[in-house]
């Protein structure tokens, strides 16, 4: 009896994986879930509506080679202008290997992220291809996805973009749907680090999201502006620090300035440190801008684009004799100033040229008799050059702990020297970097290091030594680990007093 009765509970576990195998495999296509609701549930109405919205949207700028766009994703009669705005950026004649599609959800809350891997999309426009072979091979090598369908059944803020992209594009595409279920930035560091080796121009990014919710017009007005700056320095820190400070000051009836923040947050993991991308803001308008809108209770949209430079604007970073002459200056009274009184002067910047207020790294060396007094420096910054000069010129006087601080007596015959690094740039190829010209910063997930140019005259090192000891030795990702790594080049400029 015991036998018989093992055989048949294996049997009957056979037949239940049987069904469950079978029903993991069959297609399940995503049916509209606010058809009719967010926008037009036929086709004839949708097409009329599209037609209407990109009739009246901010033209094509022109930017060239479009990588990823952050639009709307309300109902169309609201924010539809806004995101056909921001569509209307990209090349519609391009056949992109992906279009991902990322959002923030509004109805579950999950680690990681879920992709939709079960089947294609569905609107009123008709039938959109899901590249599931890409979808399920990320799930299955990044533990941080899933595929759970709850994270897409009833969710709109992707479902309101395909149709923009139905709509306008001249080629076929294929969309990757990612819905984010997180709330926390490490997870979204781990999200980007998943996708970065998709992040190119040969695919492109669309995040969904909406700014502020419910404060009055004005007041929103000032946080979308605030966010969308934000955003545009292209700083996840700057981001994180501005939503933190409308949290801890909160303006009236303001539930969140950006819905969507983990998406956007995601995307600018992606971006940030490469100085050959830019974000570009295209247009502002909030609900109370729409004939059905209140304007007592907003909600804030915004359209911005992230593109590649052109070549006109990625001409090799340059520091004037004029500019250096004020960086010493600015460095030598700064140092005065802090040790006599522990104040830092406000320097007046309205002759400063556009160099010495760029987003720089610096080191700010400090020589005695010719003998070292101090060194310190950031590698990356998100301020200006001249500040960043400023702050190290203090450090270096007074925080370097090889060093007591230096006094009032020794500024006399103490000489001041300054390294700065020009913006970082990505490269795709070891073949892009120059021994003795470029510094390399190599990073791969949470791991990242740097050696600066000078490094390959002192030690005589070979391109591949050059990789390969920063990403064993300063990034600890192993000789090879630079090889499917992100890797960024930079130059130092170096002067002096003497």
């Amino acid at each position: 009896m015991i036998t018989a009765h093992l055989l048949f509970l294996t049997i009957a576990s056979f037949i239940l994986a049987t069904i469950q195998s079978q029903g993991q495999n069959k297609k399940i296509d995503r049916q509209p879930a606010v058809a009719g609701q967010f926008y037009p549930g036929t086709k004839q109405q949708l097409l009329s509506m599209l037609e209407q919205l990109f009739a009246k949207a901010v033209p094509t700028k022109h930017i060239s080679d479009v990588r990823a766009i952050i639009v709307p994703h309300a109902g169309y009669v609201y924010s539809g202008e806004v995101a056909a705005s921001g569509f209307n950026q990209i090349d519609f004649e391009k056949e992109y290997e992906n279009i991902f599609l990322i959002g923030s959800s509004h109805h579950v809350s999950f680690d990681g992220a879920s992709i939709y891997s079960q089947g294609d999309w569905m609107t009123p426009l008709g039938k959109v291809t899901v590249n599931t072979e890409l979808a399920n091979q990320l799930i299955e090598k990044n533990k941080i996805f899933s595929n759970r369908l709850d994270a897409h059944q009833e969710e709109h803020c992707l479902e309101v973009e395909v149709p923009f992209l139905q709509f306008k594009m001249k080629k076929d595409f294929r969309i990757v749907p990612v819905i984010l279920g997180t709330q926390s930035p490490e997870t979204c560091q781990k999200i980007a680090t998943a996708l970065r080796p998709y992040f190119n121009e040969k695919n492109l990014f669309i995040i969904s999201t909406d700014f502020s919710h419910y404060p009055k017009y004005s007041d929103a007005t000032v946080v979308d502006k605030t966010t969308a700056d934000a955003i545009c320095t292209n700083s996840a820190n700057t981001l994180i620090r501005s939503l933190i400070h409308y949290e801890e000051a909160p303006m009236k009836n303001l539930a969140t300035c950006l819905c969507g923040w983990t998406s956007v947050l995601t995307l600018m993991y992606l971006t940030e440190g490469d100085s050959a991308l830019e974000y570009t803001h295209i247009q502002y308008q909030n609900s109370g801008d729409s004939e059905e809108g209140d304007t007592n209770r907003v909600v804030g949209y915004n359209a911005i684009v992230v593109s590649q430079k052109s070549n006109s604007e990625k001409s090799a970073f340059k520091l004037s004799i004029d500019d250096k002459k004020k960086l010493l200056a600015l460095a030598r009274t700064t140092i005065e100033q802090y040790i006599g009184s522990h104040k830092e002067i406000a320097p007046d910047t309205a002759n400063y040229s556009d160099a010495l207020k760029a987003h720089c790294g610096a080191f700010v060396t400090l020589k005695k008799h010719g003998d070292l007094r101090g060194c310190i420096g950031l590698f990356s910054a998100n301020q200006p050059l001249y500040s960043v000069v400023q702050e190290m010129a203090i450090a270096a006087a007074t925080e370097d702990h090889r060093f007591t601080q230096v006094t009032k007596n020794e500024l006399a015959v103490i000489d001041i020297e300054i390294s700065v690094l020009t913006p970082m740039r990505r490269i795709h190829s070891i073949d892009e970097f120059e021994l003795g010209k470029h510094g390399i910063y190599i990073r791969k997930g949470n791991r990242s290091g740097t050696f600066l140019p000078q490094v390959a005259e002192e030690t005589g090192w070979t391109k591949e030594q050059f990789f390969g000891y920063c990403a064993q030795e300063k990034a600890g990702i192993g000789w090879d680990g630079w090889k499917d790594a992100d890797l960024f080049v930079y130059e130092a400029l170096v002067f002096g007093e003497k």
